[in-house]
């Protein structure tokens, strides 16, 4: 991957074919290999002509680690994803957020609107509003010597992800304990792009999607039948709909 500085911190970076741009951003204790390119998203999206632009969240994959919790707000990760579209000379771009990268989206439409075309706001719906508990279970499962001391099962599935993915464990656990500003709906409320919101019916941590349609205006939902947090990421409908709503 390549790297550019975003503020001081190095990000690593794809770009993979060529057309209209589509910039893909991914969940906590994830990567961009992982999140999208295992799961064949690249391929889906190159196959249907887009230009397709990845990148690694601070602490993330092949990013910069940092272990200071205040250096990873959503609000600084949407900075770190809108400067890397300058960067790469790109005015505008699509942009298809999942879990955590669904709030990184939603910050960069907040805050960086003059950047995305089109949103997509997946595997985080209600919760995007309501806030999604558990992440000091989660921080202390990542902290934790050993995984057979784990008891909390959130935490526990969030440890065994990460340590599958071979996660900076101490960086990850700085991650989950930022501040996480709530999204206001009145903020979300004077968001004038279009907007899909995704999530599997079963999806706990995403909550509900209608909650979240209601604050966009205009926003459109689909609901991915029998679907959970992991199930849903490479779920074909989930992408059928994605590149119905990028055309």
């Amino acid at each position: 991957m390549q790297k550019f500085s975003s503020d001081g911190v190095e990000i690593a970076f794809d770009v993979v074919g060529e057309g209209p741009p589509v910039l893909l951003i991914h969940g906590f204790a994830s990567s961009s290999r992982i999140n999208w390119g295992e799961t064949s998203w690249v391929r889906t999206l190159t196959e249907a002509g887009r230009k397709v632009i990845l990148f690694d969240h601070r602490g993330h994959g092949e990013s910069e680690k940092l272990y200071d919790a205040g250096k990873y707000s959503a609000i600084m990760m949407a900075d770190d994803a809108a400067r890397l579209l300058v960067h790469l000379g790109v005015d505008q771009a699509d942009v298809v957020g999942y879990s955590m990268g669904a709030r990184v989206t939603a910050f960069m439409l907040i805050n960086h609107a003059a950047k995305v075309r089109r949103a997509v706001l997946a595997g985080l719906a209600e919760n995007l509003i309501n806030g999604v508990p558990g992440s000091d279970e989660i921080a202390n499962a990542l902290e934790a010597d050993d995984l057979s001391t784990v008891t909390d099962l959130q935490g526990r599935a969030f440890r065994i992800f990460a340590q599958r993915t071979q996660g900076d464990l101490k960086a990850l656990a700085a991650c989950i304990r930022s501040s996480r500003v709530k999204i206001k709906p009145e903020a979300l409320a004077q968001v004038d792009r279009p907007v899909l919101v995704v999530a599997g019916e079963n999806d706990t941590l995403a909550g509900n999607i209608q909650p979240l349609i209601d604050a966009i205006p205009g926003a459109r939902g689909v609901r991915l039948p029998g679907k959970d947090h992991m199930s849903a990421v490479g779920d074909l409908e989930f992408k059928r709909a994605v590149v119905e709503f990028l055309e």
